[in-house]
């Protein structure tokens, strides 16, 4: 277990719901989002701090291989060139359900994006979860989520990981070379006094980390979901994590502001940032959305 003095704030960005880290090993850049605050940050290995303004709520991103971004946002699944500031929405797989939104969303290691839906008011059990291959056909993979959050994926890749935050479980897929998920069982469930289990990564030693909204901590769990480590944060909810570094040794960790109230935000004033520590393990490399050019 690590202290607080570990967790070094990297970018104090009062983000109102920080998500969605991830690491652009071309780059050697991490960019994350402000889903409520509809902002997308980069930070760079000299600590250089860049945002942009979207048009819509981006939930997730990842980078394309051809370049830009692939997004899942609050209409659907969309692509994002900050280079020269095009947003566009390419479909959207649950235009019958207005108050539904992508939100959590990450890309295997074959280079398939895979996002995850949710009611926006956090009441119906409407969300999905969604394949999308590199020729832009979305599959729907489950449902019935209150609080879609993920994915993430074993080393090999035949293991999918995910969370529906708002029952408190992780579920574990049998996925295959196609992208098949199976065998649907519970990976692990939490009690109230643990938080919410969001945002997740998996390392190199194939653990499992997991940020947890209201419990002010990233737990690591092992393959047989045996809690191994707890880092504790200065913030209450933190959201997702993301290894990166041009080693990968550092964990990075995004964090959310809403729903604190005046006292809250006196005794956590940097909640909505960017954190990063050193584990002591380290991560694995992400691949790009393999994505045919045209959309």
């Amino acid at each position: 277990m690590q202290s607080r003095s570990d967790i070094l704030c990297v970018a104090d960005v009062h983000a109102v719901l920080g998500e969605g880290p991830v690491w652009v090993a071309q780059e050697a850049a991490l960019y994350w989002v402000d889903i409520k605050g509809r902002k997308i940050f980069r930070l760079d290995g000299r600590g250089k701090l860049e945002q942009w303004e979207t048009p819509f709520r981006v939930g997730s991103l990842a980078p394309c291989s051809g370049g830009g971004f692939v997004a899942g946002t609050d209409h659907g699944i969309g692509t994002v060139n900050l280079a020269t500031g095009r947003f566009e929405i390419v479909l959207d797989p649950e235009a019958d359900l207005p108050d539904n939104r992508l939100n959590d969303g990450k890309v295997d290691r074959r280079g398939r994006f895979w996002a995850g839906s949710m009611d926006d008011t956090e009441k119906a059990a409407a969300g999905s979860l969604y394949r999308v291959d590199p020729d832009w056909r979305v599959t729907r993979i489950d449902e019935g989520y209150r609080v879609a959050n993920g994915p993430a994926f074993s080393p090999a890749g035949d293991l999918m990981y995910h969370n529906d935050s708002g029952r408190r479980v992780t579920y574990m897929f049998d996925l295959d070379g196609d992208g098949n998920a199976s065998n649907r069982r519970v990976f692990a469930t939490y009690g109230a006094n643990e938080g919410y289990p969001d945002g997740m990564t998996v390392d190199a030693e194939a653990c499992l980390w997991i940020a947890f909204w209201d419990g002010g901590c990233v737990r690591r769990y092992s393959p047989q979901a045996e809690r191994l480590a707890e880092i504790s944060l200065p913030v209450t909810r933190p959201t997702s994590c993301a290894f990166g570094g041009l080693d990968l040794d550092r964990l990075y960790i995004t964090s959310a502001s809403i729903g604190l109230d005046e006292a809250a935000r006196s005794v956590q004033p940097q909640a909505g940032g960017l954190f990063m520590t050193s584990p002591g393990v380290v991560g694995l490399p992400e691949l790009a959305f393999q994505a045919d050019e045209a959309a």
